[in-house]
């Protein structure tokens, strides 16, 4: 095993004035993740550092963070792939609630915004289900693997800039909805993502698409939503 240093930042409300650096120094096989680490530091060095975590297996999408300058999550980054000197912050654009921890809700106050459920104005058939064929399903399958980390949304410099901006992530779990051939909300959507703050507000950087754990195409799905939007006008 080889000795890895973590760079880490902290920040306790209850205590400091402003967010400082700490280093820990762990032994780690290359390939560990870095959650790993943090576990150790957590159960045997510094009981304090706070951070989420749950499934530890890409699923949950609560440990995303930013290491080495990009969000990633944690179960999923191996040493082999970040490097021996691994700087970690909390996400950027949401507030800190304590070291790595951030404020979900105005993320999750935009994913409730675009109506992310199936909505349907007529009675389901006398056999009991809506059927879709499998070309109508691949149309919008990509932005079904969405596990709502927020490492896309916290990655957009447009969100950074201007948090009212709905994101990314609430725009791919719109057009999960939008394109599926038994939904009838699809008009309702369109209307809030036409918004000021709805998808016109994306600059096609493509920092989303690169964060995305899951490999989702999340500026294709952001671009997709925009061609519907206009084509719906006409």
């Amino acid at each position: 095993m080889k000795k890895r240093t973590l760079k880490i930042k902290r920040f306790n409300p209850t205590k400091d004035k402003k967010p400082y650096w700490q280093e820990f120094v762990v032994e780690a096989e290359d390939t560990d993740r870095i959650l790993d680490a943090l576990n150790h530091i957590k159960w045997y060095v510094d009981g304090s550092l706070t951070m989420r975590r749950s499934c530890a297996h890409g699923i949950c999408g609560s440990d995303a963070m930013c290491i080495n300058g990009k969000n990633l999550l944690a179960c999923k980054a191996l040493f082999k792939e970040v490097g021996d000197d691994v700087t970690i912050e909390p996400l950027a654009g949401l507030p800190v609630i304590r070291d790595l921890v951030v404020d979900m809700e105005p993320f999750m106050e935009h994913y409730r915004t675009v109506l992310p459920y199936f909505i349907s104005e007529t009675p389901p058939p006398s056999y009991g289900e809506r059927l879709q064929s499998i070309e109508e399903r691949k149309i919008f399958d990509d932005t079904t693997k969405c596990i709502l980390c927020a490492a896309c949304t916290t990655s957009c410099p447009s969100f950074w800039a201007r948090g009212e901006y709905i994101g990314p992530s609430a725009i791919v779990q719109a057009h999960r909805f939008i394109f599926d051939s038994r939904d009838d909300g699809a008009a309702a959507r369109l209307d809030i993502l036409g918004n000021a703050d709805g998808v016109w507000r994306c600059r096609t950087i493509y920092n989303c698409t690169n964060a995305c754990p899951r490999g989702i195409e999340v500026t294709k799905a952001v671009g997709e939503v925009k061609k519907e939007i206009l084509f719906s006008t006409l």
